[in-house]
């Protein structure tokens, strides 16, 4: 039994829009890997969903480095020739891969946060309860003189 042919046309229904932009990203992504295995190159690959949020793949060093490679690329090229427009794509990208890495921190320090207030609120339990048993051993301590 063979694919069938698949109709390049946008896809209405939302969720099968969405369920197809994930699998062809993923697969995307594992062609980009294996060319850049394959022929050993550097490789920075960006896709932007439909609602506007940035996917990024990078092979090897970071999108940083490799875009900043690909800025002084440019820079040289400008001097012979170039357009501004390619130069300030780069600079939006640049700052959006910037921007990314600050994102993640900032998830991975709320998460941390999050986890210290309930090693916190863990420990105040364990207080409470310390707290009532020194009561009730006191209480036992009075009854008993």
């Amino acid at each position: 039994m063979g694919r069938r042919k698949v109709e390049l046309k946008r896809i209405e229904d939302k969720s099968s829009r969405q369920v197809t932009f994930s699998k062809r990203r993923s697969g995307l992504f594992k062609k980009a890997h294996q060319l850049a295995v394959l022929c050993d190159l550097e490789l920075v690959l960006i896709v932007f969903s439909g609602n506007g949020r940035p996917y990024e793949f990078s092979s090897g060093n970071s999108s940083r480095k490799i875009l900043e490679r690909y800025r002084a690329h440019l820079e040289s090229e400008k001097i012979v020739g170039g357009d501004d427009h390619t130069a300030e794509t780069i600079r939006m990208i640049e700052t959006m891969s910037v921007l990314q890495e600050k994102e993640k921190k900032l998830t991975e320090e709320k998460l941390l946060k999050g986890k210290e207030l309930e090693d916190l609120m863990k420990e105040k339990q364990d207080g409470n309860s310390l707290n009532s048993n020194l009561g009730q051993t006191r209480h036992a301590l009075l009854e008993f003189l």
